[in-house]
């Protein structure tokens, strides 16, 4: 599951540096920050970057789950902080709503 959702990051990232002058680096793409110190978005593209990574995951696992919910916010290390936490967090997230790592 986690390799599948890396792809479903780098997928929303590559559509979102096709209009960007300022490309997010895909090079080591679990290690790239998406908010806080050294990141590459500002609150704005945040919430615009999640809310496309909820919908990859609802096509691909046909399950609504939130990444932006007060769970999310209320982390003691922040799932926005690297897209290894991002993944780490989803997937917490699937297996609530019952998605099964084989899918």
């Amino acid at each position: 599951m986690q390799e599948q959702l890396l792809a479903l990051i780098l997928g929303v990232i590559e559509e979102l540096n096709e209009r960007r002058d300022e490309k997010i680096p895909t090079d080591n793409p679990l290690d790239v920050s998406f908010y806080g110190n050294s990141a590459v978005f500002d609150s704005m593209q945040l919430v615009n970057f999640l809310a496309r990574v909820e919908e990859a995951i609802e096509d691909a696992y046909d399950v609504e789950i939130s990444l932006t919910s007060e769970k999310a916010v209320s982390q003691r290390i922040s799932p926005f902080s690297s897209a290894r936490r991002l993944i780490e967090f989803a997937i917490g997230e699937l297996e609530e709503a019952g998605v099964t790592a084989d899918v």
